[in-house]
């Protein structure tokens, strides 16, 4: 699961989870952003590309090393 949270003063105010497949806001300021990113499919498909960038690359990293290290 890819996420990216927003944070501002240790606040998280948005976060975009690759489970849910959009932002998700919890302040009223955060609410905001995620109905805008939401509604723009350009910053929503680069979101939702990251985790296949990020975490489809890595997990057989992962589970190689898992592999090798059990025992």
């Amino acid at each position: 699961e890819y996420i990216r949270s927003y944070y501002y003063n240790k606040l998280e105010y948005t976060r975009f989870s690759s489970s849910v497949g959009k932002y998700v806001g919890f302040t009223e300021y955060g609410v905001k952003n995620a109905a805008a990113w939401n509604n723009n499919p350009s910053i929503l498909s680069r979101a939702k590309a990251q985790k296949e960038a990020y975490c489809l690359h890595s997990i057989q990293i992962d589970y190689n090393n898992m592999l090798t290290k059990s025992g």
